[in-house]
């Protein structure tokens, strides 16, 4: 395992790890390593410093923190929308319709859908929206 300081081309910097720098080459050249703060691609490695403790207790450092009021915004809203719902994740659209046709218990989820599927949803009059920021699953 290796840790890297990354930063977003929003200027949100954080630390993550993967399996080893090709794990994370990879993950970068196929843009799949994502922003923990406002879920942007993009990502590339910051500079960082060696580690080195000055005692056994060292202090978590925390993730970037959003800096504007629309980030805090988005930040606090991604918050709540996880909280109080469940990630059904690509079984969104089956469930989804399962539980707009009464066929599941009805209950707030989210999840993924294609922009063809969410379409589809929206036609069918399935009420759905896409969210401002990156599913967890899909960072790092």
């Amino acid at each position: 395992m290796i840790q890297f300081s990354l930063k977003c081309p929003n200027d949100h910097r954080f630390d993550s790890w993967f399996q080893s720098a090709e794990a994370y080459d990879k993950l970068a050249a196929a843009r799949m390593v994502s922003c923990a703060v406002c879920g942007a691609d993009g990502v590339q490695k910051a500079p960082m410093a060696p580690r080195v403790a000055a005692s056994r207790e060292t202090e978590a450092r925390p993730l970037s923190q959003p800096r504007t009021a629309a980030e805090q915004a988005v930040a606090e809203l991604r918050r709540r929308i996880e909280k109080g719902s469940e990630d059904v994740g690509r079984n969104f659209v089956r469930e989804a319709r399962a539980i707009h046709e009464g066929e599941a218990p009805d209950r707030p989820i989210r999840g993924e859908a294609r922009i063809d599927e969410a379409r589809k949803l929206l036609e069918d009059g399935v009420p759905v929206m896409p969210l401002p920021f990156m599913n967890p699953r899909k960072s790092n």
